[in-house]
């Protein structure tokens, strides 16, 4: 009986851990995807508001016709089928119905276009915004630049949390919290109740930046600059991912839009613009090797880690740095190009967008790490030297 007994143990412990690390899988994330979701995400402005009527006034609309249609076409095959021996009516014209077909949908199709057509237009009317940033696709994430309104000057690159995508990477995802490949380390933040214009555009492929919340989707196409705007209602963080298949690494380009009280926002800009004043670096300074070393941790960690892997050793197709030919040589130009210009046809992406400190520090941090112990230090000047060519 006790051996019975441990038998049926083991599958009732692994089912009850399976359905445990399930549940844990399955919750629902506020201002992004929900469990079963059916509908379309809860609206935050007025614009998804009325894109949701418009959605399932159109669906009641087709449904009516499609039941008022069959219904007829199944009753009249029913009714006046040969078994029961009907014969077929022998007429050419009827005015009647020539008329009703042809006013009833005209009039279904008024319906359906005035309202889409009102709601369309307000999409695109992008004028008297309160905020306009401008957003950049990359491959792979995303960058705002805040070009007018509050907080007018300020500039980020928004990137996958590392620890996310070491995770993905891993296979293991049994304890993913709810913002699985939708946490970012700098998300875009707005005021509430502001109209916010978005500019979009990108530096390699097409992207497309979407937030459902918010009731947008714009392409950022590389060379042109398109537009859209939302005004949120409510205060909370809202979720989307870039809409359009971008390369290899799609999956991890998510973006976080993070609304704030007015005065929560002030803050916020305030404590930017502290942080952007400290972080202004004069491209002439001479560094120490053991400085340079300390930033290029920081920006290594942020910006390359998720693809070259805080070891170095790459993975998959990504080309190992430790070791590297490019890294170890003693003509730093080769290696500053690589990072200002991008390789592989994109595989390697240009972070030109980093200032000239920052590419020099990464730049003598991949030099100086895990078996690259070449005692070489790049000064900001040699970047500055190579940006234009």
């Amino acid at each position: 009986m006790k051996r019975i007994s441990n038998r049926l143990a083991s599958p009732l412990l692994m089912a009850g851990a399976w359905m445990g690390s399930a549940a844990h899988a399955v919750q629902d994330l506020p201002g992004g995807p929900a469990v079963h979701q059916l509908n379309l995400a809860p609206p935050v402005t007025r614009i998804a508001q009325e894109q949701h009527f418009l959605h399932w006034m159109m669906l009641g609309i087709c449904t009516v016709i499609f039941v008022a249609v069959f219904s007829v076409m199944f009753y009249s095959i029913w009714k006046h089928r040969r078994s029961k021996g009907a014969q077929a009516a022998n007429f050419h014209e009827s005015v009647k119905v020539e008329v009703a077909w042809t006013v009833i949908p005209f009039i279904i199709v008024i319906a359906m276009a005035l309202p889409a057509t009102k709601t369309l237009v307000a999409q695109k009317d992008t004028t008297n915004a309160d905020l306009t940033i401008k957003t950049t696709g990359y491959q792979w994430k995303w960058g705002y630049d805040y070009l007018a309104g509050e907080g007018v000057g300020l500039a980020f690159i928004s990137t996958l949390d590392s620890g996310h995508r070491a995770m993905s990477d891993s296979g293991n995802v049994s304890q993913a919290p709810d913002d699985y490949l939708l946490k970012v380390d700098n998300p875009l933040v707005v005021p509430v109740n502001k109209k916010i214009r978005i500019i979009t555009t990108a530096n390699d492929v097409i992207h497309s930046f979407m937030v459902p919340a918010f009731g947008i989707k714009q392409d950022a196409i590389p060379g042109l600059v398109r537009d859209t705007w939302f005004r949120a209602e409510k205060t909370g963080d809202y979720y989307g991912q870039c809409a359009e298949l971008c390369g290899k690494e799609h999956a991890y380009m998510p973006i976080h839009v993070k609304v704030l009280s007015a005065d929560d926002y002030s803050a916020w800009v305030a404590d930017q613009q502290k942080k952007a004043a400290a972080k202004l670096d004069d491209p002439t300074k001479v560094w120490t090797l053991d400085d340079i070393l300390k930033r290029g941790e920081k920006v290594y960690a942020a910006n390359c880690a998720v693809c070259h892997q805080a070891s170095g050793k790459g993975a998959g197709a990504i080309k190992p740095l430790d070791a590297s030919a490019i890294v170890l040589d003693t003509d730093h130009a080769k290696q500053i190009q690589v990072l200002l210009k991008g390789a592989a046809n994109g595989a390697m992406p240009s972070w030109a967008q980093l200032s000239d400190t920052d590419i020099a520090a990464v730049a003598s941090y991949t030099k100086n790490s895990w078996s690259n112990k070449t005692g070489q230090l790049v000064q900001p000047a040699e970047v500055v030297a190579l940006r234009g060519k």
